[in-house]
């Protein structure tokens, strides 16, 4: 997931962070070569995925993960798609993927209900006036998150689908999500 999150200032830091079960791989600040901020692009986003979650994952010890992003185009161009093919096979959700992710479907993973309001919340609280301090603040938030909240957010998670698929994907008004 991309989220962008700006200091008092007009520029922005590109994060990406991946959530699972046994925890939170990231943050994953998109930059140059020189080291300047940049947005994602389908060739940024690739490279993040080859030298950066591919041998985090190795590192964790995760295997038969199952990997889900949202349609953004630079997530579901070809090259991307055949290289998280390649990656994960068929426990790819995504659109174009083996296990297709509809476009404008509602926002259920936990990085979009939890992470990045969560993280948001947290690290604008001492009104970081730099890029650097803003950066600092996301990682010590990201860092501070115990697995004891990644549990309870993947019951969330999961309460959430068997919901969808019981309602048979109608909304869902009279759900309210707490953690």
């Amino acid at each position: 997931m991309v989220a962008s999150v700006s200091s008092n200032t007009s520029e922005k830091l590109t994060v990406w962070c991946a959530l699972w079960a046994g925890g939170i791989i990231g943050p994953y600040f998109l930059k140059n070569d020189e080291g300047h901020n940049v947005t994602v692009n389908g060739d940024r986003y690739r490279a993040m995925i080859t030298n950066f979650f591919t041998p985090e994952l190795n590192n964790h010890g995760v295997q038969e993960l199952w990997f889900q992003q949202d349609g953004t185009t630079c997530h579901t161009a070809r090259a991307t798609i055949d290289l998280l093919k390649d990656t994960f096979g068929d426990r790819l959700i995504s659109r174009f993927g083996p296990v297709n992710w509809p476009l404008r479907s509602c926002d259920l993973t936990p990085l979009d209900y939890f992470l990045w309001g969560y993280v948001k919340s947290l690290v604008y609280a001492d009104k970081p006036q730099t890029l650097d301090h803003l950066e600092d603040n996301i990682r010590r938030v990201v860092a501070d998150i115990r697995p004891q909240m990644l549990e309870k957010v993947i019951e969330i998670w999961t309460s959430r689908l068997d919901y969808i698929r019981a309602s048979r994907g109608s909304p869902m008004p009279e759900i309210i999500f707490e953690m």
